[in-house]
């Protein structure tokens, strides 16, 4: 199935304003999807006959950097049956204030997978997951405090409990 006919299928269920854009110069063509709707859109994409994403390979976190002031989540798709792989990307503009987390509905209850890599965006980057069903942490002690995958993350402490921090 081509990008053209995806979209197709997307927009007749969703309309125009569901996808705000596409990235082709890449390796793998991504679309840009409006970052309310992508659990909607994840889920069409998996239920679908004519698409069947039915695993999704990897979701990132990514923070566009301070003056960008914006963040985002990467979707890798997968359909198995279909042997064809898909990319959707979602980002918000986001003030960087640690008592305003970036937000994005969570996909956890359309893919399993989502619930363990949205936890690992949500302590690194400090991504919010809406109706996530257990946003713990899952790498760092419950105590660490920030992102450490944030881009402006610094740290004042040379040590953690006798731990040198590089």
């Amino acid at each position: 199935m081509s990008l053209d006919e995806i979209k197709a299928i997307l927009t007749t269920k969703f309309g125009d304003g569901v996808i705000v854009g596409e990235e082709t110069g890449g390796l793998q063509p991504a679309l840009l999807i409006d970052a309310a709707r992508i659990a909607d859109v994840c889920l069409e994409l998996r239920d679908n006959p004519k698409t069947y994403f039915d695993f999704l390979s990897c979701l990132s976190g990514v923070d566009y950097g301070v003056e960008a002031g914006r963040f985002g989540v990467v979707y890798h798709l997968a359909s198995i049956p279909y042997q064809t792989q898909l990319t959707l990307k979602v980002s918000r503009e986001n003030d960087r204030d640690p008592d305003n987390l970036p937000s994005f509905p969570s996909v956890s209850h359309v893919y399993r997978t989502a619930d363990w890599h949205e936890r690992e965006a949500f302590e690194m980057e400090g991504i919010f997951f809406e109706g996530h069903p257990d946003l713990r942490k899952l790498l760092l002690p419950d105590d660490w405090e920030g992102y450490p995958l944030r881009k402006d993350y610094t740290t004042v402490d040379k040590y953690y409990k006798e731990i040198k921090i590089d």
